[in-house]
């Protein structure tokens, strides 16, 4: 009883927002726009790479799962590698329109001197998600902490911070397939190696792709990902490729 009450009282203001999301996608998308297109693109630097991605999901009971993620990532016009990551974490949907998740993740960057660079990310994701017929809009908030080179370098336990917020609109052409759209914008709230970007957006994708359910239990995606950098020393920007494959077990 306690229980349906509480759900009562959060269910109308998540409704309510998940309403304004819309509009705060295309506000933040065109500002966002508009202000990187006035910015000087002299020094950008243009690149191509290729993203492939295995995930394996568990869902237990009271609505928690588990989750594991690899990842490769070429550069340079996929000739080079760039990184490779595991990832795992789990998640709870304590409504239905709402997902918590914590990840940590362990990154191994391969730099141009021929060596990796490795890091460490913890991750704290807070999803809303809204579904009116065969449309699903969704939002994400992620806040991330990632250090690097612990026993490498003398400021390796200083902590980099960042905000990311992420806007997806889906559509159910049938039961196999889905394409969709999204954009994400990241915020530097801190980093000691980059102080000239702390408080601003410095970075914002922008995705299209299609998601084909096999069956119940596997999810096969591709998608083209076009990420550009601002506000920094040496802006890039990079068209991606990404191929995705998720099992849920």
């Amino acid at each position: 009883m306690e229980k349906s009450i509480i759900r009562n009282i959060i269910r109308k203001p998540l409704h309510i927002f998940c309403k304004l999301v819309s509009v705060i996608l295309f506000s933040i998308f065109l500002s966002l726009l508009n202000y990187t297109a006035s910015s000087s693109f002299a020094q950008v630097t243009n690149d191509a790479g290729l993203w492939t991605t295995f995930n394996i999901q568990k869902k237990l009971k009271n609505n928690f799962s588990l989750f594991l993620t690899e990842e490769c990532r070429l550069k340079e016009n996929f000739t080079r590698l760039n990184l490779f990551y595991s990832e795992l974490g789990f998640a709870v949907k304590p409504f239905n329109v709402l997902k918590i998740s914590l990840a940590y993740r362990m990154i191994d960057k391969f730099l141009i001197e021929n060596t990796f660079s490795y890091r460490h990310r913890i991750s704290l994701d807070v999803s809303l998600k809204k579904k009116s017929g065969a449309i699903a809009l969704s939002y994400r908030h992620r806040l991330q902490c990632e250090i690097r080179n612990v026993y490498q370098s003398a400021n390796g336990r200083m902590p980099e911070w960042y905000s990311r917020n992420k806007f997806e609109l889906k559509y159910a052409l049938n039961n196999s397939l889905a394409p969709y759209m999204a954009a994400e914008f990241r915020y530097q709230i801190s980093d000691p190696r980059n102080v000239e970007s702390d408080k601003l957006f410095h970075r914002n994708r922008y995705i299209a792709g299609i998601d084909y359910y096999k069956n119940e239990n596997s999810t096969i995606g591709l998608y083209y990902l076009i990420q550009n950098e601002f506000n920094v020393s040496a802006p890039e920007k990079i068209y991606i490729l990404g191929l995705e494959y998720t099992i849920s077990l």
